[in-house]
């Protein structure tokens, strides 16, 4: 019978807590139902009594049924010389009427000399009253022992006697935190094993990132018989951040042949990872392991023909699993296996031994020894092979574009871009322009935005879906930086239509030209999908 392990995520409370994000009601009521949905047992949704949108929540999570997880609302232990029953926080925590709550207080002497300002025996309590209080309203206490490991390497007989006082007074579980992250695994297995040997509550593990080794150090406890394990998704959290459940769960379901989440939501983790970093305003992190899109990414060349013939060749576990995906990118560390594979994906079956295989591995070569960079610009690569393949269309010609930059005295600045291109005549004809050559003008606040309303202006009146085109990201790379501003740049530029999501690339010593490849390769590898789609439905309308 395998062990059961209580996942308990704080995300959208400890989560929260990291600089630069702030997610607003809808966005914890969302990830709290995604959680659901993925099956963790606990999501910690806030400190009602910290601020009003930790309040709303609680208020709108009871309209919410949960099917797999309980939620908890968080607080502190009461305050110094005041009545238990007249403590504030601990009011607002019994008003969320949440099934669950968990109670931080002080493990570490210094804290409570430093922090709290009073005694030894007064925290403990403060510890013991609370708990018993808060037991007459609810079934499920839990007690985090905040800077545990600290408070033990300073004052072990005190720290146990703080975690002691807790299990007497009726707390369900006991969480050991390395709040300030610094604990070592060894040192945390030694500690942990002298606090089993005490207490006989139901331990948990809550550790911080600070020295890279949250993941870690969840992973000993575990294995040292703590059976709850808090975190966060991608590991948000103060400073360093928390344990990544992310990696955490996986660690545990598929290596260690322990239950934490049932095995068929584990394919859930990578669309939960994704969507709390949208949520939290920030890109998707690609370099996480499991989750991340470079988790199961191969770009040499021996990588790939090993893993197209056996995947454990190069990956220690199935990414379906997780829900994850292989990937196989296209670079001048590339061979013959990177541009089969890489074609198949895009739905071209190409053999292994068509010429064409070398002429695109060389013209790849060749390209990124120039600096362009395939990987995150796979629309590009597609429009590449098909170009050398003869199945790319000439949707439109440039005749010449030009970009003036302004500055004037109120400190603003301005640009203007003019263009001058045409489209082939079968096209003008079809959209009722008979003039296939279009010369206009456009502004923005920059030259490259005014370059791309300008193009868009020449190009909508023939290519109305072109509208559906959105510029989602934009970004930069300096390649020779000794250069200074002779440098050569690449420009990336992610786009997104109502269905779908691309990105390409330029590269010249001029950024303005390398912005105008990559918003042409945008706007054609558009026009082409769209190509593609029309000639299917004809194909089985036929």
């Amino acid at each position: 019978m395998k062990q059961q392990i209580a996942i308990y995520d704080t995300t959208l409370r400890d989560g929260a807590q990291s600089i630069g994000v702030s997610f607003s009601l809808e966005d914890k009521l969302r990830i709290s139902q995604a959680l659901d949905d993925t099956g963790v047992h606990y999501i910690e949704g806030g400190w009602p009594g910290s601020n009003p949108k930790d309040i709303s929540f609680f208020k709108e999570a009871r309209q919410i049924k949960f099917k797999h997880a309980l939620l908890a609302a968080f607080s502190s232990t009461k305050r110094k010389q005041i009545d238990v029953r007249e403590d504030a926080n601990l009011q607002d925590l019994i008003s969320a009427e949440t099934p669950v709550v968990t109670i931080f207080g002080k493990s570490w002497d210094k804290h409570v000399y430093t922090a709290l300002n009073t005694t030894l025996e007064e925290n403990l309590d403060m510890i013991g009253q609370t708990i018993h209080y808060l037991k007459s309203y609810f079934d499920e206490v839990i007690y985090d022992a905040e800077h545990f490991f600290d408070g033990y390497k300073n004052n072990p007989e005190y720290a146990l006697q703080t975690i002691k006082a807790a299990a007497q007074a009726g707390s369900n579980w006991v969480v050991l935190c390395d709040t300030n992250g610094g604990c070592l695994s060894g040192e945390l297995e030694a500690m942990v094993g002298s606090v089993r040997r005490d207490i006989h509550v139901p331990l948990g593990i809550h550790t911080h990132n600070d020295g890279e080794l949250a993941v870690a150090n969840s992973l000993v406890a575990v294995d040292n018989g703590v059976t709850m394990v808090q975190g966060t998704i991608n590991g948000l959290g103060e400073r360093c951040g928390n344990a990544n459940l992310c990696s955490v769960v996986p660690n545990l379901s598929v290596k260690r042949n322990f239950r934490t989440i049932p095995d068929h939501r584990l394919k859930n983790l990578t669309y939960l990872s994704h969507l709390v970093a949208e949520l939290s305003n920030q890109a998707p992190p690609d370099n996480l392991p499991f989750v991340g899109s470079h988790a199961f990414a191969h770009k040499a060349g021996v990588h790939v023909s090993a893993v197209v013939k056996d995947p454990s060749t190069y990956e220690h576990m199935e990414p379906e699993r997780v829900g994850n995906h292989r990937r196989v990118s296209v670079s001048e560390l590339s061979g013959r296996s990177n541009i089969l594979t890489k074609t198949k994906e895009l739905g071209f079956v190409l053999d292994k031994k068509s010429p064409q295989v070398p002429r695109l591995l060389k013209k790849v070569k060749e390209m990124e020894n120039q600096g362009y960079c395939f990987e995150g610009a796979e629309a590009s690569f597609e429009l590449l092979y098909k170009s050398l393949s003869g199945a790319v269309n000439r949707y439109f010609t440039l005749d010449g574009y030009r970009v003036m930059t302004w500055k004037n005295g109120d400190d603003t600045t301005y640009a203007e871009a003019t263009i001058k291109a045409r489209v082939p005549e079968e096209v003008s004809r079809r959209s009722g322009f008979p003039e296939p050559v279009e010369h206009t003008s456009a502004d923005g606040s920059g030259p490259v935005e005014a370059l791309d309303r300008a193009l868009r202006k020449v190009l909508e009146k023939f290519y109305p879906s072109l509208k559906e085109v959105k510029l989602t990201d934009y970004k930069v790379r300096i390649l020779n930086e000794t250069a200074g501003t002779c440098a050569v740049t690449r420009v990336l530029i992610n786009s997104a239509d109502n269905r779908r999501r691309w990105g390409t690339v330029g590269v010249s010593d001029n950024i303005i030209d390398a912005s105008w490849q990559a918003l042409t390769d945008s706007l054609i590898y558009k026009l082409s999908k769209d190509e593609e789609e029309i000639g299917e439905i004809h194909e089985q309308a036929s």
